[in-house]
């Protein structure tokens, strides 16, 4: 990463040079049929100028996009339709739903249950044993509706088609296994009844709003590079900037103070209902040593906001909200803590020593720390 004098200002951007769409998977309509596409660019005219410009009223939003079908088709949506097609394919929380076609194969891991490791004593030390309860190690090779294949865990595939997935062990003489003695064979006999309760949309948890959020810097850095754009790169830059005052960087002459534990951090990504990127840096909190203090923070509750808008409307008030950003680190933190910066602090300070001096996201007492300095500051 650049060094922090040479960062631009990112507020600065503008979505025609922010093309969060770009690279978003979603499943659109073609000859009354669906297919799943991919945003593959910005439709340009002959002269090589983008057609359309962004607008914060999506109804004015002209952009026309170029979207990449599986037989190689490219077609042409505006921002709204692509829009529109994204969100009625997602939940609350963003993930993509799919509707099952088959299963084409498995795989069986290395953590996966033996046959021997499959039931455990009981606790009185009696010779009667025990199931072991687990799906791990198993996963699935998926046929969706729109034509689209992914690998998905047991675990996910059980809870939205637990009778496609029964069947199919059958099929291939796999019911004996430790992952599926413990349920499948409760799936045949329930098998009517699962039909009428059990929701068939499998929750694509590995995708938000037809975008694959990355893990880890390197791969996020990567996905700009395949995109031709700085997504990622910007939002790392924008929370770096504004977390930088809860850090206090040691220099290479310097010891870390006596009782200080080193904690592991590292940033999180997500995608916003805007699509815009969202990087967020965190602390390993559950590294901390238990707190010395109360870590109890309340919240406001439904009904409390309720009745302040129902008295706001029966006296003709304004309501006004606002956001703070980067809430907790405006209070100091509790514990004594540090890390030592990684690839996202650049070559200069990476491999240094950096005292953790506020409330970051994840420590225990965080939200604690941060309510207290609220009500000292607003009373």
């Amino acid at each position: 990463m650049a060094p922090e004098a040479e960062r631009p200002d990112l507020d600065g951007f503008s979505k025609e040079t922010l093309d969060s769409l770009l690279s978003a998977e979603v499943v659109l309509p073609k000859d009354s049929l669906q297919f799943a596409g991919k945003v593959v660019g910005r439709k340009r005219d002959s002269d090589g100028n983008l057609i359309g410009r962004a607008n914060s009223n999506p109804i004015l939003d002209t952009r026309v996009y170029e979207v990449e079908l599986p037989d190689g088709a490219i077609n042409e949506y505006s921002t709204n339709m692509l829009a529109e097609a994204l969100y009625s394919q997602v939940d609350s929380e963003g993930n993509r739903f799919l509707l099952l076609k088959r299963i084409l194969d498995y795989k069986k891991g290395p953590e996966a249950l033996s046959s021997k490791d499959a039931r455990i004593n009981n606790r009185n030390g009696s010779r009667n044993k025990h199931q072991k309860y687990t799906t791990k190690g198993w996963s699935f090779l998926c046929q969706w509706a729109d034509g689209s294949t992914s690998w998905e865990l047991l675990r996910n595939l059980k809870d939205s088609n637990p009778i496609e997935v029964a069947e199919y062990i059958q099929t291939q003489g796999l019911s004996h296994e430790p992952a599926f003695l413990w349920w499948a064979k409760d799936i045949w006999q329930q098998k009517k009844h699962i039909i009428q309760k059990v929701k068939t949309r499998y929750w694509q948890r590995t995708h938000k709003f037809g975008t694959c959020p990355p893990k880890t810097i390197q791969e996020a850095l990567k996905l700009d590079e395949e995109n031709g754009n700085t997504l990622w790169h910007n939002a790392i830059q924008k929370e770096l900037k504004n977390v930088q005052v809860a850090f206090k960087f040691l220099d290479d002459d310097d010891s870390v103070p006596v009782g200080y534990k080193q904690i592991p951090c590292h940033i999180i990504f997500d995608i916003k209902m805007d699509f815009s990127r969202k990087a967020c840096f965190i602390a390993g909190g559950h590294k901390t040593d238990p707190p010395s203090t109360i870590t109890y923070s309340n919240v406001v509750s439904r009904d409390s906001v309720r009745i302040a808008f129902l008295i706001a409307a029966l006296k003709n008030l304004d309501v006004l909200s606002a956001d703070i950003g980067n809430a907790y680190i405006n209070a100091k933190v509790r514990e004594q803590i540090y890390f030592i910066a990684s690839d996202e602090f650049g070559p200069l300070q990476k491999g240094k020593p950096v005292i953790i001096v506020k409330a970051l996201y994840s420590l225990k007492t965080s939200g604690a720390a941060w309510r207290v300095h609220l009500a000292v500051t607003i009373n």
